[in-house]
């Protein structure tokens, strides 16, 4: 079972569990390890249900916790709702599984309201990182189960790119995993090897893509 913790400045650790958490074995809070705390200091995440289905939720500064599913998410094991990021105004981003174990993307604004996208073509879409403007990064994986990265603009617009040396086989290829305030993407590739490398994508302004 896994549980949820924040460390202060000052060294201090409050730890917690969102209500409806399964106590059994792989199940329980889970906060997002990369994009996850915003500097107000709001946590995201998801936890794992009796049933080993995934739900998100929002944990305010003061310890208020906010649950939530997508329209859509499945209900059985390994399907449901992550949220990964979290941006400084409070907007979210992650993957949700639907009942065909299809995966999709979401961004859910901090008044609650949810937009879901899928990139062109892809056999699935995981999103991981939101910044201040809403830009959202994260990566597909196409026909041939190689993966992608994306940047998906504050406007809807998206571009998708691989990283240089990415692997072009099955299980290779881009996976980027956090995006800066200024816009610069960082992440990790598989090359055709199978070994992993680290990728830092600058900042490109949205009027040019």
């Amino acid at each position: 079972m896994s549980h949820g913790f924040v460390r202060a400045r000052d060294g201090t650790f409050t730890t917690f569990d969102v209500r409806g958490a399964g106590t059994s074995p792989g199940q329980g809070t889970g906060p997002s390890y990369s994009s996850g705390l915003n500097p107000e200091g709001a946590v995201t995440g998801f936890y794992t249900d009796a049933d080993y289905a995934w739900h998100a939720f929002i944990r305010a500064p003061d310890g208020r916790t906010t649950r939530f599913d997508v329209r859509g998410a499945g209900t059985s094991a390994d399907q449901g709702t992550m949220a990964w990021g979290i941006n400084p105004a409070g907007a979210t981003t992650g993957p949700y599984v639907d009942k065909d174990y299809v995966w999709h993307a979401f961004i859910r604004a901090p008044d609650g309201r949810i937009t879901t996208f899928d990139i062109r073509g892809a056999q699935g879409t995981g999103a991981g990182s939101i910044d201040a403007e809403g830009a959202v990064t994260g990566y597909y994986w196409d026909a041939s189960n190689v993966y992608h990265g994306y940047v998906r603009a504050p406007d809807g617009r998206i571009t998708t790119f691989d990283a240089p040396g990415a692997g072009t086989g099955s299980g290779q290829g881009t996976l980027p995993c956090t995006i800066s305030p200024a816009g610069a993407i960082t992440g990790y590739y598989i090359d055709a090897d199978g070994v992993y490398h680290g990728f830092l994508r600058p900042a490109v302004p949205w009027q040019f893509f």
